[in-house]
């Protein structure tokens, strides 16, 4: 038996309790990773609440979490590329938040051995969502590049994403307590709110080349006014607000390959994750309370002793 961050209905972060469950065993093009650490995301939160898109099974007992990093201890049939002991952060769709997760062998990259677990799990989520944004929108050498709720887990790396890519400069909003984090990133700080749309025009009088939100339709629609072409605005969050606007979608998945790109950057020193908060795998509904508040800076992630 294992340990897991459990749902037996939707609802607030108070219905996440820690159960036990069979440990789960690889198949075939399978590994089975010892989870380490697990991160949280607005997905897990919105999944939480009762909102299931159509990939997910609505069965309960549930396990979120869809990033994790670990060990892998069992390779399944067909599996060459990953032996049991191999230290690897990776994706799913659910069942991170656990002792024990089984994914498809193409869903994990190796660990560097310096990067630390609780790093090494935002990288997954956070920073492949990010990846997919910015391709979306494209970023060219010497961009101006507006990023709406920069200081959170996925705002802080794409403002690195952006500068490692070449953008000539990244306009971040957040809150005030957030502008010195903002600054130490390399990005030229905003307080998001009314008036957003005039903060962001005295920066960049003739308008931003490209804009990524992730605060929400406010946010969204002063991103619009402020854009060169509307072609490169996206959001990762207020879609419906989106369609509204005609914006495009973000394109793309998340891969291995995209994932392990990422990880070289790390290895240059060009992106990280600054961590909020980390919380035992006991606490899942005070990560979801703290990741749901939608204030602070940077990643909250579940730890796996």
């Amino acid at each position: 038996m294992m340990r897991a961050a459990t749902l037996s209905s939707f609802g607030p972060p108070e219905v996440l309790e820690e159960t036990t469950l069979k440990e789960p065993q690889a198949g075939p093009g399978e590994v089975r990773v010892r989870v380490r650490a697990a991160g949280v995301l607005p997905f897990d939160v919105r999944v939480r609440g009762g909102w299931t898109p159509p990939f997910i099974k609505r069965e309960f007992p549930m396990v979120l979490g869809n990033e994790f990093a670990g060990v892998v201890d069992q390779a399944g049939e067909g599996v060459t590329a990953f032996a049991p002991g191999d230290e690897v952060l990776g994706y799913s769709v659910l069942g991170a938040y656990a002792e024990y997760l089984t994914v498809p062998a193409d869903q994990i990259v190796r660990k560097p051995a310096d990067m630390p677990w609780e790093i090494a799990a935002g990288f997954p989520g956070n920073g492949q969502g990010a990846h997919m944004a910015l391709s979306t929108v494209g970023v060219e050498p010497g961009d101006t590049v507006l990023i709406n709720a920069a200081a959170g887990g996925f705002g802080t790396f794409a403002v690195q994403l952006a500068l490692a890519w070449g953008a000539g400069t990244v306009i971040g909003t957040a809150s005030e307590r957030n502008h010195d984090h903002l600054r130490a990133l390399g990005a030229v700080p905003v307080t998001y709110g009314e008036g957003l749309e005039e903060r962001v025009r005295a920066i960049a009088p003739d308008g931003v080349d490209a804009a990524v939100d992730a605060a929400g339709p406010e946010a969204l629609r002063a991103s619009v006014a402020v854009a060169k072409n509307r072609d490169r605005v996206v959001t990762m969050i207020a879609t419906e607000e989106a369609e509204r606007l005609g914006l495009r979608d973000v394109a793309g998945a998340r891969s291995a390959q995209r994932l392990a790109g990422l990880v070289e950057l790390y290895t240059q020193g060009k992106v990280t994750i600054h961590l909020r908060a980390t919380h035992p795998l006991a606490h899942a509904a005070e990560a979801h309370r703290d990741v749901e508040s939608g204030h602070g800076r940077g990643k909250v992630v579940l730890t796996v002793d």
